[in-house]
Protein backbone atom coordinates (compact mmCIF):
# COMPACT_ATOMS: atom_id res chain seq x y z
CA UNK A 1 0.00 0.00 0.00
CA UNK A 2 1.08 3.57 -0.70
CA UNK A 3 2.14 5.46 2.43
CA UNK A 4 -0.28 8.26 3.39
CA UNK A 5 0.63 11.43 5.27
CA UNK A 6 -1.36 13.41 7.81
CA UNK A 7 0.85 16.44 8.21
CA UNK A 8 4.28 14.83 8.65
CA UNK A 9 3.00 11.58 10.13
CA UNK A 10 3.45 8.54 7.88
CA UNK A 11 0.66 5.97 7.82
CA UNK A 12 1.07 2.48 6.42
CA UNK A 13 1.32 -1.12 7.51
CA UNK A 14 4.51 -1.91 9.38
CA UNK A 15 4.97 1.66 10.54
CA UNK A 16 4.21 3.12 13.95
CA UNK A 17 0.37 3.04 14.23
CA UNK A 18 -1.31 6.43 14.06
CA UNK A 19 -3.33 6.94 17.26
CA UNK A 20 -6.38 9.21 17.38
CA UNK A 21 -7.74 10.34 20.73
CA UNK A 22 -11.44 10.75 19.99
CA UNK A 23 -12.54 13.68 22.16
CA UNK A 24 -15.75 13.77 20.13
CA UNK A 25 -18.45 15.54 22.08
CA UNK A 26 -16.89 14.86 25.49
CA UNK A 27 -16.27 18.62 25.84
CA UNK A 28 -20.00 19.00 26.65
CA UNK A 29 -20.02 22.32 24.78
CA UNK A 30 -17.34 23.85 27.03
CA UNK A 31 -14.19 25.44 25.56
CA UNK A 32 -12.34 24.90 28.83
CA UNK A 33 -13.16 21.19 28.78
CA UNK A 34 -12.21 20.96 25.11
CA UNK A 35 -8.82 22.58 25.78
CA UNK A 36 -8.20 20.14 28.63
CA UNK A 37 -9.03 17.27 26.27
CA UNK A 38 -6.38 18.53 23.83
CA UNK A 39 -3.90 18.62 26.72
CA UNK A 40 -4.94 15.14 27.85
CA UNK A 41 -4.54 13.70 24.35
CA UNK A 42 -1.04 15.18 24.09
CA UNK A 43 -0.19 13.91 27.58
CA UNK A 44 -1.32 10.43 26.56
CA UNK A 45 0.97 10.37 23.53
CA UNK A 46 -1.71 10.30 20.83
CA UNK A 47 -0.81 11.50 17.34
CA UNK A 48 -4.07 13.40 16.94
CA UNK A 49 -7.01 14.66 18.96
CA UNK A 50 -10.35 14.67 17.18
CA UNK A 51 -13.62 16.49 17.82
CA UNK A 52 -16.95 16.64 15.94
CA UNK A 53 -18.07 19.58 13.85
CA UNK A 54 -21.81 20.21 13.48
CA UNK A 55 -24.85 22.24 14.24
CA UNK A 56 -27.61 20.07 15.65
CA UNK A 57 -30.13 21.03 12.98
CA UNK A 58 -27.63 19.94 10.29
CA UNK A 59 -27.56 16.42 11.71
CA UNK A 60 -31.08 15.39 12.67
CA UNK A 61 -34.73 16.30 12.12
CA UNK A 62 -36.90 17.56 14.95
CA UNK A 63 -38.49 14.11 15.17
CA UNK A 64 -35.22 12.19 15.51
CA UNK A 65 -34.97 10.03 18.64
CA UNK A 66 -31.92 9.34 20.77
CA UNK A 67 -30.10 6.05 20.26
CA UNK A 68 -30.61 3.42 22.95
CA UNK A 69 -27.00 3.77 24.14
CA UNK A 70 -27.51 7.53 24.50
CA UNK A 71 -30.62 7.00 26.61
CA UNK A 72 -28.77 4.39 28.65
CA UNK A 73 -25.61 6.48 29.15
CA UNK A 74 -27.49 9.72 29.88
CA UNK A 75 -30.10 8.06 32.03
CA UNK A 76 -32.86 10.12 30.46
CA UNK A 77 -34.84 10.54 27.26
CA UNK A 78 -35.05 13.67 25.14
CA UNK A 79 -34.99 14.44 21.44
CA UNK A 80 -31.72 13.82 19.62
CA UNK A 81 -31.87 17.46 18.48
CA UNK A 82 -32.03 18.73 22.05
CA UNK A 83 -29.18 16.46 23.13
CA UNK A 84 -26.92 17.47 20.22
CA UNK A 85 -27.66 21.17 20.70
CA UNK A 86 -25.82 21.00 24.05
CA UNK A 87 -22.85 19.23 22.45
CA UNK A 88 -22.06 21.70 19.67
CA UNK A 89 -18.55 23.11 19.46
CA UNK A 90 -18.87 26.80 18.69
CA UNK A 91 -17.08 28.01 15.57
CA UNK A 92 -15.21 30.69 17.51
CA UNK A 93 -13.59 27.93 19.62
CA UNK A 94 -11.76 26.33 16.69
CA UNK A 95 -8.84 28.77 16.29
CA UNK A 96 -8.17 28.51 20.03
CA UNK A 97 -8.26 24.71 19.98
CA UNK A 98 -6.14 24.45 16.84
CA UNK A 99 -3.52 26.73 18.38
CA UNK A 100 -3.57 24.70 21.60
CA UNK A 101 -3.02 21.51 19.60
CA UNK A 102 -0.13 23.16 17.77
CA UNK A 103 1.39 24.27 21.07
CA UNK A 104 1.07 20.72 22.41
CA UNK A 105 2.54 19.25 19.19
CA UNK A 106 -0.52 17.15 18.43
CA UNK A 107 -2.61 17.11 15.23
CA UNK A 108 -6.09 18.63 15.41
CA UNK A 109 -8.83 16.75 13.55
CA UNK A 110 -12.60 16.93 13.53
CA UNK A 111 -15.40 14.89 12.00
CA UNK A 112 -17.64 16.95 9.66
CA UNK A 113 -20.72 15.54 11.35
CA UNK A 114 -22.88 18.37 10.02
CA UNK A 115 -22.50 17.49 6.36
CA UNK A 116 -21.39 19.82 3.55
CA UNK A 117 -21.26 22.94 5.71
CA UNK A 118 -19.02 21.17 8.22
CA UNK A 119 -16.69 20.01 5.45
CA UNK A 120 -16.46 23.60 4.22
CA UNK A 121 -15.66 24.89 7.68
CA UNK A 122 -12.93 22.33 8.26
CA UNK A 123 -11.51 23.00 4.81
CA UNK A 124 -11.41 26.72 5.60
CA UNK A 125 -9.59 25.91 8.85
CA UNK A 126 -7.05 23.81 6.88
CA UNK A 127 -7.68 20.64 8.86
CA UNK A 128 -5.26 18.05 7.34
CA UNK A 129 -7.65 15.10 6.96
CA UNK A 130 -11.34 14.25 7.00
CA UNK A 131 -12.67 11.60 9.38
CA UNK A 132 -16.23 10.35 8.88
CA UNK A 133 -18.28 8.45 11.43
CA UNK A 134 -20.06 5.20 10.63
CA UNK A 135 -23.36 7.03 10.23
CA UNK A 136 -22.03 8.70 7.08
CA UNK A 137 -20.57 5.61 5.42
CA UNK A 138 -23.59 5.41 3.12
CA UNK A 139 -23.69 9.20 2.66
CA UNK A 140 -21.93 8.97 -0.69
CA UNK A 141 -22.69 12.58 -1.77
CA UNK A 142 -20.86 13.85 1.33
CA UNK A 143 -17.90 11.48 0.87
CA UNK A 144 -17.58 12.46 -2.80
CA UNK A 145 -17.75 16.16 -1.91
CA UNK A 146 -15.01 15.92 0.72
CA UNK A 147 -12.87 13.65 -1.46
CA UNK A 148 -12.45 16.42 -4.03
CA UNK A 149 -10.27 18.37 -1.57
CA UNK A 150 -7.62 15.62 -2.00
CA UNK A 151 -7.02 15.11 1.71
CA UNK A 152 -6.74 11.74 3.49
CA UNK A 153 -10.21 10.28 4.04
CA UNK A 154 -10.72 8.21 7.19
CA UNK A 155 -14.02 6.31 7.25
CA UNK A 156 -15.46 4.30 10.12
CA UNK A 157 -17.42 1.22 9.10
CA UNK A 158 -19.78 0.33 11.93
CA UNK A 159 -23.32 -0.81 11.04
CA UNK A 160 -22.15 -1.72 7.54
CA UNK A 161 -21.54 -4.64 5.22
CA UNK A 162 -18.42 -5.23 3.16
CA UNK A 163 -20.44 -4.34 0.08
CA UNK A 164 -21.33 -0.92 1.52
CA UNK A 165 -17.71 -0.26 2.48
CA UNK A 166 -16.63 -1.09 -1.07
CA UNK A 167 -19.28 1.29 -2.42
CA UNK A 168 -17.96 4.07 -0.19
CA UNK A 169 -14.31 3.57 -1.13
CA UNK A 170 -15.26 3.33 -4.80
CA UNK A 171 -17.14 6.64 -4.58
CA UNK A 172 -14.14 8.36 -2.96
CA UNK A 173 -11.78 7.00 -5.60
CA UNK A 174 -14.15 7.99 -8.39
CA UNK A 175 -13.96 11.55 -7.05
CA UNK A 176 -10.21 11.40 -7.64
CA UNK A 177 -8.97 10.57 -4.15
CA UNK A 178 -7.06 7.36 -3.33
CA UNK A 179 -6.00 8.46 0.15
CA UNK A 180 -8.36 6.23 2.14
CA UNK A 181 -8.16 4.56 5.54
CA UNK A 182 -11.12 2.38 6.51
CA UNK A 183 -11.54 1.72 10.23
CA UNK A 184 -13.21 -1.49 11.31
CA UNK A 185 -15.55 -0.87 14.22
CA UNK A 186 -18.79 -2.02 15.79
CA UNK A 187 -21.27 0.69 16.70
CA UNK A 188 -22.17 0.31 20.37
CA UNK A 189 -21.04 2.30 23.42
CA UNK A 190 -19.56 0.68 25.42
CA UNK A 191 -18.90 -2.32 23.17
CA UNK A 192 -19.01 -5.85 24.57
CA UNK A 193 -15.92 -7.99 23.73
CA UNK A 194 -18.03 -10.60 21.93
CA UNK A 195 -19.10 -7.93 19.43
CA UNK A 196 -15.63 -6.64 18.53
CA UNK A 197 -15.27 -9.12 15.66
CA UNK A 198 -11.65 -8.29 14.83
CA UNK A 199 -11.48 -11.00 12.20
CA UNK A 200 -13.66 -8.70 10.09
CA UNK A 201 -10.76 -6.24 10.10
CA UNK A 202 -8.58 -8.94 8.58
CA UNK A 203 -11.24 -9.53 5.92
CA UNK A 204 -11.22 -5.82 5.13
CA UNK A 205 -7.44 -5.91 4.75
CA UNK A 206 -7.75 -8.69 2.19
CA UNK A 207 -10.78 -7.40 0.31
CA UNK A 208 -10.24 -3.63 0.21
CA UNK A 209 -7.56 -1.87 -1.78
CA UNK A 210 -7.16 0.74 0.97
CA UNK A 211 -5.38 0.95 4.31
CA UNK A 212 -7.29 -0.51 7.26
CA UNK A 213 -7.29 0.35 10.95
CA UNK A 214 -9.53 -0.04 13.98
CA UNK A 215 -11.84 2.25 15.96
CA UNK A 216 -12.43 0.81 19.42
CA UNK A 217 -15.48 1.34 21.63
CA UNK A 218 -14.68 -1.23 24.33
CA UNK A 219 -13.86 -0.05 27.85
CA UNK A 220 -10.28 -1.35 28.01
CA UNK A 221 -7.27 -1.69 25.74
CA UNK A 222 -7.36 -5.40 24.87
CA UNK A 223 -9.08 -5.08 21.51
CA UNK A 224 -6.90 -2.13 20.50
CA UNK A 225 -3.71 -4.03 21.29
CA UNK A 226 -4.97 -7.07 19.41
CA UNK A 227 -5.73 -4.86 16.42
CA UNK A 228 -2.13 -3.62 16.48
CA UNK A 229 -0.93 -7.22 16.52
CA UNK A 230 -3.13 -7.99 13.51
CA UNK A 231 -1.62 -5.07 11.59
CA UNK A 232 -3.93 -2.05 12.05
CA UNK A 233 -2.17 1.08 10.76
CA UNK A 234 -4.50 3.48 12.61
CA UNK A 235 -6.25 3.28 15.96
CA UNK A 236 -9.01 5.40 17.42
CA UNK A 237 -10.30 5.43 20.99
CA UNK A 238 -12.62 7.76 22.90
CA UNK A 239 -11.00 10.03 25.49
CA UNK A 240 -12.66 11.72 28.46
CA UNK A 241 -11.36 13.63 31.45
CA UNK A 242 -13.76 11.77 33.72
CA UNK A 243 -15.91 8.76 32.85
CA UNK A 244 -18.54 9.96 35.33
CA UNK A 245 -19.23 13.24 33.51
CA UNK A 246 -22.69 13.73 32.04
CA UNK A 247 -22.86 13.02 28.31
CA UNK A 248 -23.57 10.18 25.88
CA UNK A 249 -19.97 9.02 25.30
CA UNK A 250 -18.11 9.51 28.59
CA UNK A 251 -18.91 6.06 29.99
CA UNK A 252 -17.43 4.38 26.89
CA UNK A 253 -14.27 6.49 26.94
CA UNK A 254 -10.82 6.15 28.52
CA UNK A 255 -9.53 8.58 31.11
CA UNK A 256 -6.13 10.23 30.44
CA UNK A 257 -3.93 7.94 32.56
CA UNK A 258 -5.56 4.85 31.02
CA UNK A 259 -5.15 6.28 27.53
CA UNK A 260 -1.49 7.02 28.17
CA UNK A 261 -0.88 3.47 29.33
CA UNK A 262 -2.67 2.13 26.24
CA UNK A 263 -0.51 4.24 23.92
CA UNK A 264 2.62 2.98 25.68
CA UNK A 265 1.37 -0.58 25.18
CA UNK A 266 0.63 0.11 21.51
CA UNK A 267 4.18 1.34 20.99
CA UNK A 268 5.51 -1.69 22.86
CA UNK A 269 3.45 -4.11 20.75
CA UNK A 270 4.71 -2.48 17.56
CA UNK A 271 8.27 -2.75 18.85
CA UNK A 272 7.77 -6.41 19.73
CA UNK A 273 6.29 -7.16 16.30
CA UNK A 274 9.49 -5.88 14.73
CA UNK A 275 10.38 -6.84 11.17
CA UNK A 276 8.66 -9.49 9.01
CA UNK A 277 12.13 -10.67 7.93
CA UNK A 278 13.39 -13.74 9.80
CA UNK A 279 17.12 -13.31 10.28
CA UNK A 280 20.04 -13.78 12.66
CA UNK A 281 19.97 -10.73 14.96
CA UNK A 282 23.04 -9.13 16.49
CA UNK A 283 21.80 -9.77 20.01
CA UNK A 284 21.92 -13.52 19.30
CA UNK A 285 25.60 -13.66 18.37
CA UNK A 286 26.75 -14.27 21.93
CA UNK A 287 24.59 -17.38 22.17
CA UNK A 288 26.20 -19.17 19.22
CA UNK A 289 28.99 -20.25 21.54
CA UNK A 290 26.74 -21.60 24.25
CA UNK A 291 23.70 -22.87 22.36
CA UNK A 292 24.61 -24.01 18.83
CA UNK A 293 26.63 -27.17 18.18
CA UNK A 294 29.46 -28.33 15.93
CA UNK A 295 31.12 -31.56 14.82
CA UNK A 296 33.76 -32.63 17.36
CA UNK A 297 35.98 -35.64 18.06
CA UNK A 298 34.34 -37.86 20.66
CA UNK A 299 37.72 -39.45 21.34
CA UNK A 300 41.28 -39.40 20.03
CA UNK A 301 41.34 -39.74 16.23
CA UNK A 302 44.67 -40.79 14.72
CA UNK A 303 46.05 -39.46 11.45
CA UNK A 304 44.70 -41.59 8.58
CA UNK A 305 41.80 -42.94 10.66
CA UNK A 306 38.32 -42.69 9.19
CA UNK A 307 35.60 -40.58 10.74
CA UNK A 308 32.84 -42.87 12.06
CA UNK A 309 29.79 -42.66 14.24
CA UNK A 310 31.99 -43.89 17.06
CA UNK A 311 34.55 -41.06 16.92
CA UNK A 312 32.44 -38.14 15.71
CA UNK A 313 30.08 -36.30 18.07
CA UNK A 314 27.90 -33.21 17.99
CA UNK A 315 28.57 -30.79 20.85
CA UNK A 316 28.76 -27.17 21.80
CA UNK A 317 30.15 -24.59 20.99
CA UNK A 318 28.66 -23.73 17.63
CA UNK A 319 31.72 -22.16 16.06
CA UNK A 320 32.84 -25.15 14.00
CA UNK A 321 31.45 -27.25 11.16
CA UNK A 322 27.65 -27.41 11.30
CA UNK A 323 26.01 -30.71 12.31
CA UNK A 324 24.19 -30.87 8.96
CA UNK A 325 27.52 -32.10 7.44
CA UNK A 326 27.74 -35.11 9.79
CA UNK A 327 26.89 -37.69 7.11
CA UNK A 328 29.24 -35.99 4.64
CA UNK A 329 32.25 -36.44 6.95
CA UNK A 330 31.61 -40.11 7.76
CA UNK A 331 34.22 -42.22 5.95
CA UNK A 332 36.66 -39.35 5.34
CA UNK A 333 40.17 -39.77 6.78
CA UNK A 334 41.86 -37.51 9.26
CA UNK A 335 44.96 -35.66 7.93
CA UNK A 336 46.27 -35.02 11.44
CA UNK A 337 45.94 -36.41 14.93
CA UNK A 338 42.84 -34.96 16.59
CA UNK A 339 42.44 -34.73 20.33
CA UNK A 340 39.21 -35.62 22.18
CA UNK A 341 36.56 -32.83 22.15
CA UNK A 342 38.50 -30.90 19.50
CA UNK A 343 36.27 -29.11 16.98
CA UNK A 344 36.68 -30.61 13.51
CA UNK A 345 38.07 -28.10 11.01
CA UNK A 346 38.22 -28.24 7.20
CA UNK A 347 42.00 -28.72 7.14
CA UNK A 348 41.76 -31.85 9.34
CA UNK A 349 40.35 -34.13 6.61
Amino acid sequence: MKTLFIQKKKINYGLRPFVIAEAGVNHNGSLDLALKLVDAAAFAGADAVKFQTFRAEQVVTTGGEMADYQKRNLGKKESQLAMLKKLELKEKYYPVLIQRAKDREIIFLSTPHGGFESVDLLQKLKIPAFKFGSGDLTNLPLLEYAAKFKKPMIISTGMSSLKEIKEATKAIKKAGNNQIIALHCTTDYPLAPENVNLRAMQTMMKELDVLVGYSDHTIDSRATLMAVTLGACMLEKHLTLDRKLAGPDHSASMEPAEFKKMVEQIRSVQEILGSPEKKFLKCEQQYVLVARKSLVASGIIKKGEKFTKNNLAIKRPGTGILPKRYEELLGKRAKVDIKKDRLIAEEMF
